[in-house]
């Protein structure tokens, strides 16, 4: 894994439809929409794709550390549930994603997967980082030629 990072492009294409461009890498492109009546839900918007990446995570940590602990999983399931709630301004934020995981094992091997269980979740880059809050910088830069940028507002992690 690169630990410096990584960057991503999103183009306009219209409406609320966005294609990611993830970048050199070997990935087909993947087109964004937001929900009717502000978009025409042509794909999925950010709010499914956090709760996907949550998901995707925690499915990943777990299934890693069980193949480690040497326990066959024959297939897995995860479900994901996203709260959304307002905020004291009356903006919708996600409140809370439940995640239940259901991998299939061997009644013999149940009992081996304790250890998973107990740290799988602290392994999971993308839950950890959403639960600890993280930093988001903005800038919105004009095109060429229309002078300077227009500053993030300060808004970090749970804030922004």
């Amino acid at each position: 894994m690169d630990e410096r990072g990584f960057e991503l492009t999103m183009e306009l294409q219209q409406g609320m439809q966005f294609l990611v461009d993830f970048g050199g890498q070997d990935l087909p492109p993947l087109l964004m929409d937001e929900p009717e009546p502000v978009g025409e839900d042509e794909g999925p918007n950010a709010t499914r794709l956090l709760a996907a990446a949550v998901g995707n995570c925690l499915s990943a940590s777990a299934l890693f550390c069980f193949r480690k602990a040497r326990v066959t999983v024959h297939g897995m399931r995860t479900e994901v549930r996203t709260r959304l709630v307002r905020n004291e301004s009356g903006r919708v934020r996600v409140g809370a994603i439940d995640v239940d995981i259901h991998p299939e094992v061997s009644a013999e091997d149940w009992p081996r997967l304790r250890r998973c269980i107990d740290v799988f979740r602290d392994f999971c880059i993308v839950s950890q980082s959403v639960k600890q809050g993280i930093d988001i910088n903005v800038e919105v830069k004009p095109p060429a030629g229309l002078g300077a940028t227009l500053p993030d507002s300060g808004l970090t992690g749970a804030q922004a």
